[in-house]
């Protein structure tokens, strides 16, 4: 790690120490999202933002778009006001926890084996809390960014971001004007080639969704009687037809350029058309990158009667689907053949595809950030499996990037963490986050 300048030493200090409180902060309050507007702590984390913005000059604004949803937007004034501005966004809600399934409770914030565990600590309470730590050491130390920034913290990106982002987007597009380009999550972390080499994954695209509900309708009757019209039986096949469809492999731009260069990293051929052999070689990152090379269908959710010996007259089920960019139109059309006439098809959640280019004045200044504090960084594009709060932001003419930076341990499961059981951050990540962030903003 290369020395901070001697004049920025103290400033980066104060807002390396702040980091793990705010995250520690923000985990302990339950902002779980059920889809079904039932989370208990939106609106408490969206003051909390507020507050730690106010504390040092800013002037946050609240929106709650249903009772309890509430988002956080504040604008910093940069050197420059002609210069068009940057976003910073990321979302405050997380996916629930079951407590008795982790080592450590899931809303304690606990610290323990040099990391941050909680639900949230990397999805993304961790790039919250780098925001915070950022802005109000700058703030606090007279340290304008070059340009705006507009900061964003937003609820309801675990849903889908209706609540959230889509309703700011749609409901108070003011509050993003002359935004061109923006950061949020699931980007800029770390994978370690070797010794000399250390690869960071810049998101410039990410695989668009189409959550969809499945209903088969049928005939009711008695459970001991012959029915060669039941709809658990029809249901059950489709959805183990979707559910077992091995889909081609697409070899997207990004995809493809992200391939190029961990061959070149690895000094090994990468052949996207021979998935077995390729992921054999990413390691901790396969499950992460093996998505992108395909659109999928995961079957998540079935639904049919309401007593063992009563045949329902209607089964349901919900899937998962996730298309690649360019490939919508196929993906339904494979999905329709595949479910064949007897299954009605209906979407729950629908939102895009996005792909940008890995190049601009953006992308070098993440480069630059990252290699002043880790000197064998190299920034690489990559496909997210999933979706962020991009897809909303960039229909206001964003060009979104997700850059949340950390520096990982190579044995963590990073990927595993999205979502899953002892979720937990790296303190040092956090503090090496806070770090580069600082430096991008000077750079950008």
């Amino acid at each position: 790690m290369s020395e901070p300048t001697a004049g920025r030493a103290g400033a980066r200090a104060s807002g390396e120490d702040e980091v793990v409180d705010l995250c520690r902060d923000l985990i302990r309050i339950d902002t779980s999202n059920y889809g079904d507007n039932s989370g208990p702590g939106e609106r408490e984390a969206a003051e909390y933002v507020a507050e730690k913005l106010a504390e040092v000059g800013l002037e946050p604004k609240i929106f709650e778009s249903q009772p309890g949803r509430a988002s956080t937007v504040a604008r910093i004034e940069g050197e420059d006001p002609s210069r068009p501005a940057l976003l910073i966004h990321g979302h405050t809600d997380v996916v629930p926890a079951h407590a008795a399934d982790w080592t450590r409770h899931p809303f304690s914030g606990e610290i323990a084996d040099g990391c941050v565990w909680g639900r949230g600590a990397v999805d993304m309470k961790d790039m919250d809390a780098m925001t915070l730590a950022v802005v109000r050491d700058r703030l606090r130390t007279g340290r304008k960014p070059p340009r705006d920034i507009v900061l964003a913290f937003v609820a309801d990106e675990e849903a889908g971001g209706i609540y959230g982002a889509r309703h700011l987007v749609d409901n108070h597009p003011d509050l993003f004007e002359g935004v061109t380009e923006g950061i949020g999550e699931v980007g800029g972390f770390s994978f370690t080639v070797n010794e000399k080499l250390r690869l960071y994954l810049v998101e410039t695209a990410e695989k668009g969704m189409h959550w969809m509900r499945l209903t088969v309708q049928g005939t009711a009757g008695h459970g001991s009687m012959t029915n060669p019209d039941n709809a658990v039986i029809e249901l059950c096949e489709a959805v183990a037809r979707l559910g077992r469809h091995q889909w081609p492999v697409r070899v997207t731009k990004t995809v493809r350029a992200f391939l190029d260069e961990l061959s070149d990293a690895l000094g090994i051929p990468l052949d996207p058309e021979d998935m077995e052999t390729t992921l054999a070689k990413l390691g901790g990152i396969a499950r992460m990158i093996g998505t992108t090379l395909r659109n999928s269908t995961a079957p998540t959710m079935l639904g049919a009667g309401y007593k063992v010996n009563v045949i329902p007259g209607e089964a349901t089920a919900h899937i998962d689907g996730r298309f690649l960019p360019g490939h919508e139109e196929e993906f339904l059309a494979e999905i329709d053949r595949i479910l064949g006439p007897g299954v009605r098809r209906e979407d729950v959640h629908h939102d895009k595809a996005l792909e940008t280019t890995f190049d601009g004045s953006l992308v070098d200044a993440m480069q630059s950030a990252l290699s002043a504090e880790d000197p064998i960084a190299r920034a690489v594009p990559y496909m997210l499996s999933g979706g962020t709060d991009a897809k909303s932001f960039s229909d206001l003419g964003i060009r979104c990037f997700g850059f949340a930076p950390l520096q990982l341990p190579p044995e963590l499961d990073f990927a595993g963490m999205f979502h899953g059981v002892d979720e937990r951050v790296p303190v040092d990540g956090l503090k090496f986050g806070v770090r580069v962030l600082d430096r991008f903003i000077d750079a950008s």
